[in-house]
């Protein structure tokens, strides 16, 4: 009996470790023991059964607890999984429904006729020797062959259909992984903000699985409408069958030529890469054309990636590398000559966008993409260029349409207005009642805003590229200094020469740039708030807008000075003096009165200037009024001039010392101002007195009261005032006791002749 039990507990341990398929001849040897030993085997096996529910109800109890709170779970995730239930689509899901029944079918006759098949191959491998005698042993013996070529033939043409189609498919399959990549972006920047906001849930992504899943759930990374964010994520197994491919090689395997289709394989490939590589002539002009281009290289890459992870060796890493290296070389290359061809800033941002997310696609795939990002640099420069060009533009509509008066404000409202689109504080004007009148014409605070519209501008190329926020610092820096010391200072260059720009426009200009100035620092600080970089880092560019502002304010005031000569000379051409008159009108020249009256209401508007900049403008003016009056007398065009028009002449000049006198412009010291006509002033009083014997005999001391007098110009006044005929003697009106002057003017032309001489030898 113990032996029966021995062998009992033997048969039920087999029983538990034997598959079910394999328990009939155990249990068909109890019944051919001895007599009732099944009834004592059911009792063993009744006892075993009872404790292995002891067991179980142990186990039971024991994870009771857990099981409870996970039931807890479940129910609080209820709510949640009830969302994601599909509940809109019935006749959708029913459709799916059949369709995974339909594979699920295939799936099993599938295995089935594999696993039959598997049991066949014993009895065939036993069997041949002995049948090969038949006829139709010999008939499959024949036909084996030619099937087998056959076979390869079909399974190759159907892989080159495949490679045919591929083109077509790697645009889709381009597209969306390129689409899924910028979901991948945008879903990381949303997490992102919430973990700077303190809400982060880490996710957990399956990029080569091309899902993105959450605790478990899958990732909706679209925050588009309902129908792109209920999408099914594609995988390129999804969009392109690759079951010529498996199929061939397997064929190809089985009777040993996989070389050779491996070799087919890669050729045929390498070309497809180089057609690919080629771009459409047009490319630049449209962001669709460089976004097709970029869909077919990522669709091939995808595909090749997909046959290197789906077959063993049909495709190696190393040969997918140099396919890479081979494209990257040519893509840099087609990059490089079609961007420059753009002049659009932003199809030139939306070229780097593609670019970005192009690179990280790649990336996501085991690609390196460095290169790609050092050329995003080089587009940078392109994108600052075309930016630089938008803004010339911008900057000459603000200068053509500004009035170049100063800027009305009626109300506190617009005051606000103002100075929150431009830093101005002027304590001054603060206090006065409105309405009032702010320094700078409109184009001040227009140029401002455009300036940091420009920052905003640089700054979106630099988002996405992975670079530090003091290398976006340096560079939003640089592309800043750009656009003001060679587009704005250009422009404030050309409007300062411009023909319709008058005296009036140059003061205000000198006005705005000097506000302008005063606001670089605020340009400084803007930058700073937007890259979070301190000013005073070592390597902080800074910027040049100081120096900008200062060319144009001095170009301006050099073209003031010009055009103040300008208009003097102007009013000198109408001058119309009788050079012969006998004596003069007793009052002065009508054109010079209408000078000195442009010159005074002109130096009135200069009050607004920095100070050193209208004594400048009025001194200048003034040098030029003098040399050219000087001039006009000197003309060796005019051959005689009579006393007469001498004492006219010197009435002039004495309005004009008046003018300077009666300090037209404040600052200037003492009689400086009069000392521009201080040469006019001598060589009138040397000839209104006659003065000659005291400018001879103190001729060359330095207290002499004709210092300012040089004896060529005394000398060629003179030699018109002589006799040069009977017939033109200016000198007829004297009496005859009188012309002993005449006498006198030839000694004197001697003697100043003798000097002059004297001088050049």
């Amino acid at each position: 009996r113990a032996a029966c039990i021995t062998e009992h507990e033997r048969i039920l341990q087999e029983i538990e470790s034997t598959d079910t398929a394999c328990v009939g001849p155990t249990l068909r040897s109890i019944y051919d023991d001895q007599p009732n030993a099944h009834k004592r085997f059911m009792e063993k096996l009744d006892a075993r059964i009872r404790n292995h529910d002891r067991e179980i109800e142990k186990m039971c109890n024991f994870h009771h607890q857990g099981f409870v709170d996970a039931i807890t779970e479940l129910l609080k995730v209820r709510i949640d999984a009830e969302k994601l239930m599909v509940r809109d689509h019935p006749k959708d899901d029913y459709r799916t429904t059949e369709e995974v029944i339909c594979c699920r079918i295939q799936q099993r006759n599938m295995a089935t006729t594999v696993e039959k098949l598997q049991l066949c191959i014993p009895v065939i491998g036993s069997v041949p020797h002995r049948v090969s005698q038949y006829r139709f042993c010999q008939i499959m013996a024949e036909n084996l062959p030619r099937l087998r070529e056959e076979i390869k033939e079909i399974s190759m043409s159907d892989l080159k259909d495949f490679l045919e189609s591929i083109r077509k498919h790697s645009d889709k399959v381009g597209e969306t992984a390129m689409r899924q990549a910028q979901q991948h972006r945008t879903f990381n920047s949303a997490i992102a903000k919430q973990a700077s906001m303190g809400h982060y849930t880490k996710p957990v992504y399956s990029l080569n699985g091309r899902t993105h899943t959450h605790n478990g759930l899958m990732i909706d990374d679209n925050t588009g409408d309902e129908d792109e964010a209920d999408e099914e994520i594609l995988t390129a197994q999804d969009l392109v069958d690759f079951s010529p491919v498996y199929r061939c090689l397997h064929i190809y395997t089985v009777l040993g030529d996989r070389e050779t289709f491996e070799s087919y394989y890669r050729k045929q490939r390498k070309k497809q890469a180089r057609l690919v590589l080629q771009p459409q002539a047009n490319m630049h002009e449209t962001v669709e054309g460089y976004r097709k281009y970029f869909n077919q290289i990522v669709g091939f890459f995808v595909v090749e990636d997909h046959i290197l992870n789906a077959t063993q060796g049909l495709v190696t890493r190393a040969f997918t590398d140099e396919l890479w290296n081979m494209a990257l070389s040519k893509i840099i290359a087609v990059l490089r000559t079609h961007s420059s061809y753009c002049d659009d800033p932003d199809l030139v941002l939306e070229l780097k966008n593609l670019i970005v997310i192009f690179a990280d696609t790649l990336q996501d795939y085991g690609f390196p993409v460095n290169r790609l990002f050092d050329l995003l640099f080089e587009v940078r420069d392109q994108y600052n260029e075309t930016l630089l060009k938008k803004w010339a533009l911008v900057f000459r509509e603000i200068f053509e349409l500004d009035n170049y008066s100063p800027i009305p404000v009626e109300t506190e409202d617009e005051y606000k207005l103002v100075v929150s689109r431009f830093p101005f504080h002027d304590a001054e004007i603060e206090k006065q009642d409105f309405p009032k009148k702010l320094p700078m014409s409109q184009s001040v605070p227009q140029i401002y805003t455009q300036v940091k519209e420009f920052i905003y501008a640089s700054l979106k190329f630099s988002e996405s590229l992975h670079r530090s926020s003091t290398e976006i610092d340096d560079m939003l820096r640089k592309s800043t200094n750009l656009l003001l010391t060679r587009t704005l200072s250009s422009c404030l260059q050309n409007l300062i020469k411009k023909p319709h720009i008058g005296l009036t426009e140059l003061v205000q200009i000198i006005i705005n740039t000097t506000h302008l100035e005063q606001a670089c620092r605020y340009l400084e600080e803007f930058i700073t708030n937007i890259t979070n970089v301190s000013p005073e880092t070592v390597h902080t560019t800074r910027l040049y807008g100081l120096s900008t502002f200062k060319d144009a304010r001095h170009a301006a005031e050099g073209e003031i000075y010009t055009k103040l000569n300008q208009k003097i000379d102007e009013f000198i051409q109408l001058a119309d003096y009788e050079w012969g008159m006998a004596e003069s009108d007793g009052r002065a020249s009508g054109y010079l009165m209408d000078l000195i009256n442009f010159l005074r209401s002109t130096f009135q508007v200069f009050t607004h200037l920095p100070g050193k900049v209208a004594q400048t403008a009025c001194m200048s003016a003034c040098k030029h009024l003098s040399t050219s009056l000087m001039q006009m007398l000197l003309d060796t065009e005019l051959k005689q001039i009579s006393m007469g028009a001498i004492q006219q002449f010197n009435l002039d000049v004495i309005q004009c010392e008046l003018f300077a006198s009666s300090e037209p412009v404040p600052g200037f010291q003492g009689d400086t101002l009069q000392l521009a006509f201080i040469d006019l002033r001598q060589l009138l009083d040397l000839f209104m007195v006659w003065d000659w014997s005291t400018y001879l005999a103190d001729y060359g001391q330095p207290t002499s009261k004709y210092l300012r007098v040089n004896p060529a110009t005394a000398l060629a006044l003179l030699e018109k005032m002589k006799d040069t005929s009977k017939k033109n003697n200016i000198f007829s009106q004297f009496r005859k006791n009188d012309r002993d002057k005449q006498k006198l003017i030839e000694t004197v032309v001697k003697q100043l002749r003798s000097l002059v001489n004297g001088m050049s030898s």
